[in-house]
């Protein structure tokens, strides 16, 4: 009878099992040949991105858009640093964008851990496979996909920029496999050594923090733009570039630069540097692979301790961090809130990304010379958005909250709780910000009165947002990072938070106007007056808003809780 032996750690091969039978006759045996794993690695990705488009006209749409969009994006980058053949500065732009293009493929991995469920090698581990031929499979299969696809392009275009002559055109063939080789060790050697980070609840938060991160690059970008073409054209990248040139992978583009111009050994050394960086990946990333085989998950740990060994200081931690707030309904609904600004991934994403932005906008427009004080009002603004749709965020779970009202009076204890969360958080930041704002645009004499403006703005909208939460509630999906509302329920949320917009401009109105007379009829001296006045209209404004919201809250709990429940 036929028998089989796995192979596992101590077989030599590890790649697959050895089968073994008896022939016919003799009794001899024959031993099957071991097959290797890359081949099979390569079509298991093939069938994954195959059978992920069954039975899904949407996720075929999506994909042989992204991969259409791709593929152009690609064509006229290729073209673009083709034609830089010949320019002056043609090494400088292109040895950056490959430093840019490597630094992608590191942090990639890290925001969309979901994007290519290949990336995550814990779905290995049982298997009796060994490191090194799991590396080489793995590393083949990586190169299959819409992101290799444009980094092979995009090293084309470069090496066809900087390759002269013979040597240029041998170290531009050279370059091309080394840096797209480079870029996929990198993006698998992180995403190996974080795979427990990105599969756990931290990761998914990440992942949800990606947009507001590539928005930041963004702004960073356009500004380093601006002042670059501002202050005298590509010269000024020469510096960067003579440094970046020795720092892997960029060192293959330098590469056929040097060679190029003649410095051979330059680019024998920029040769040797590449090698051994991809050297040092592929090693990293096999160590990083036996870890992660032959170490137990820390979350299996630690849900294996006792309860007590694990909830003793526990408790008395998260005591202390809340010790602060009143020990009443009020503390309770306030810790709530806050709670869920630490822990919600989607509350966390919104709060983190309107703190973030709201700082940006003002402070990178002082930074080009065009910022105002008043932009400073935009954080308030920003971060006073949170106010809106109080009920949605708590989705589902709204019904334990819905158990504690049966009142006008407790349903105003609730809202103003949950206001209350909110100022601790914003009055503070709103007044960094225009700190911030009055230092980089050096206007100290108005910083109190457009203090006082920004107060009184976030007062109105804590105002609207209590109202709006009351007359426009709705769902918040929890499945999806960029689903902020249930189907149907669209129109409700951008009803709710544009009316509110404009209803907060109306509430503020007398301090807005007062701030305009002031302005025109140039009485700075006078501006301070605004300081206490906009924070007694802003708090008069809550005061009412909160008001107004409750008895609406009390009447029609029954029906917000099915709106915030359809997600």
């Amino acid at each position: 009878m036929n028998t089989s032996a796995p192979a596992g750690p101590g077989t030599g091969q590890g790649t697959a099992s050895a089968v073994a039978t008896p022939s016919t006759g003799t009794g001899t045996v024959t031993a099957v040949p071991a097959v290797s794993l890359t081949p099979v690695f390569v079509r298991l990705k093939l069938s994954l991105l195959r059978n992920g488009l069954k039975g899904s006209s949407k996720r075929k749409a999506a994909y042989f858009g992204a991969l259409a969009f791709a593929v152009v994006v690609a064509f006229f980058v290729t073209l673009s640093l083709a034609l830089l053949r010949g320019n002056a500065h043609a090494s400088s732009v292109v040895v950056l964008l490959a430093a840019v293009l490597a630094l992608g493929w590191t942090f990639m991995p890290l925001f969309f851990p979901t994007g290519d469920e290949t990336l995550d090698p814990s779905r290995l581990v049982m298997l009796p496979l060994r490191p090194r031929p799991l590396v080489r499979a793995l590393l083949a299969s990586s190169l299959v996909g819409i992101g290799p696809l444009f980094t092979l392009c995009l090293a084309v275009g470069s090496a066809i920029a900087l390759a002269h002559g013979a040597a240029g055109a041998v170290a531009a063939v050279l370059a091309v496999p080394l840096l797209l080789l480079c870029c996929v060790a990198l993006a698998r050697a992180v995403a190996t050594a974080n795979v427990r980070l990105l599969t756990s609840r931290k990761g998914r938060d990440l992942a949800l923090l990606s947009g507001l991160l590539i928005a930041i690059g963004a702004q960073v970008a356009n500004f380093a733009a601006q002042r670059l073409f501002q202050n005298g054209g590509l010269e000024k990248l020469e510096p960067a570039e003579a440094v970046v040139r020795w720092l892997p992978p960029a060192t293959a583009v330098g590469m056929v630069d040097s060679a190029s111009e003649g410095a051979y050994a330059v680019a024998a050394a920029q040769l040797a540097v590449t090698v051994a960086a991809l050297a040092l990946l592929l090693w990293f990333w096999e160590r990083g692979l036996t870890k992660l085989m032959v170490t137990p998950d820390g979350s299996t740990i630690s849900a294996a301790k006792p309860k007590k060994d694990r909830g003793a200081g526990a408790g008395a931690t998260a005591r202390g961090v809340w010790s602060f707030l009143p020990d009443n309904r009020t503390g309770a609904a306030m810790q709530r809130t806050l709670r869920y600004i630490v822990r919600d991934p989607k509350t966390k994403s919104a709060w983190v990304s309107a703190l973030a932005i709201g700082l940006i906008i003002p402070v990178a427009n002082a930074l080009q010379g065009s910022g105002s004080l008043y932009l400073a009002c935009f954080g308030s603004g920003m971060i006073g958005a949170q106010m809106y749709n109080q009920f949605g965020q708590d989705t589902s779970a709204f019904w334990m909250v819905a158990q504690t009202i049966s009142s006008t009076r407790e349903a105003y204890a609730e809202l103003r709780a949950r206001a209350l969360a909110l100022a601790l958080v914003t009055v503070p930041y709103t007044a960094l910000v225009t700190a911030a704002t009055a230092a980089l645009v050096d206007d100290w004499p108005g910083f109190l009165a457009v203090l006082g403006l920004a107060l009184a703005l976030l007062g109105a909208m804590l105002c609207t947002g209590a109202v709006a939460s009351a007359r426009f509630p709705y769902s918040i999906p929890t499945d999806g990072a960029f689903k902020n509302a249930a189907p149907g329920q669209g129109a409700l949320a951008w009803m709710g938070i544009l009316g509110g917009l404009f209803a907060s401009a109306l509430v503020c109105a007398p301090v807005i106007a007062l701030t305009i007379y002031f302005s025109v009829t140039d009485q700075q001296s006078l501006s301070w007056i605004l300081f206490p006045l906009g924070v007694a209209w802003g708090t008069l404004a809550a005061w009412a808003g909160l008001r107004i919201a409750a008895p609406t809250v009390a009447r029609k709990l029954p029906e917000i809780l099915v709106a915030v429940s359809k997600g």
